[in-house]
């Protein structure tokens, strides 16, 4: 199931190779026990310029908030250091900028996931790179790029407890779906890539606080408010937010 399709067109004449550049974060436990609901989510940046213009722009968001609360330029800005207000004040200033949110209820994920972290990860790996797939599909379908002209895909994940093994198959998962293309075998069926020329796919786990992570820490902010109006029973309001694609998932 997908949710929220308020892209802005934005054509690109005489159109060169282009990168893309998606940033994201999480939000709640993938712990079917104790919690109810799991949210991936992030923005998508379309090509180095805007990357530049988006990286300024959130840079000074954030230095303003530091003077609201007088911090100084070491104090990172973070869902879970600012108060709500705050957080508002910086998910409305990504208004304008492409975003994607995959929303995991975790009492109908399937038995079998929970077994081990191997299937878990597995899992998480599968719903990520479908978010971000669902979103990059919209913006494709609103004539915001043409597959063909993107020459590299760019991953940059905040940091977590993810073993270096997992980190390879979340990098050979995502070249799969988006480079070669999947084979669902119980099925007999195969899905094209949207990007089979692509140079490259590139996966970063970040550290959030660096200075020129900070669309990781804005990532954080989406994850966050997804994550908020989940599990306080406000999914209605998704519709709302302007340039993002939503995921339900399973």
């Amino acid at each position: 199931r997908t949710r929220g399709h308020r892209f802005s067109v934005v054509f690109f004449l005489g159109l060169l190779k282009m990168n893309i550049y998606i940033y994201s974060d999480e939000s709640g436990v993938f712990d079917h026990v104790h919690n109810e609901y799991f949210v991936f989510a992030g923005l998508i940046i379309v090509g180095e310029e805007s990357k530049s213009e988006w990286s300024h722009k959130y840079a000074n968001v954030e230095n303003t908030i530091r003077k609201i609360i007088s911090k100084d330029k070491s104090f990172e800005i973070k869902a879970t250091t600012i108060s709500n207000a705050n957080k508002d004040k910086i998910f409305r200033s990504l208004n304008h900028c492409y975003k994607f949110a995959c929303v995991v209820e975790e009492n109908r994920v399937n038995n079998n996931i929970w077994n081990s972290k191997k299937d878990k990860q597995r899992y998480l790996d599968y719903v990520y790179k479908i978010s971000v797939k669902r979103a990059l599909e919209q913006l494709i379908n609103n004539g915001v790029f043409v597959p063909k002209d993107v020459e590299r895909l760019y991953f940059f994940v905040d940091e977590h407890s993810t073993a270096t093994n997992g980190k390879y198959e979340l990098r050979e998962s995502l070249e799969q779906e988006f480079k070669n293309g999947t084979y669902n075998t119980n099925y007999s069926l195969f899905f094209p890539p949207i990007f089979p020329d692509i140079k490259d796919i590139q996966l970063e786990f970040c550290d959030s606080s660096a200075p020129s992570k900070r669309l990781v820490r804005a990532a954080d902010i989406i994850a966050n408010k997804i994550y908020y109006l989940t599990t306080t029973n406000q999914r209605d309001k998704f519709d709302a937010i302007q340039n993002i694609t939503i995921t339900i998932q399973p």
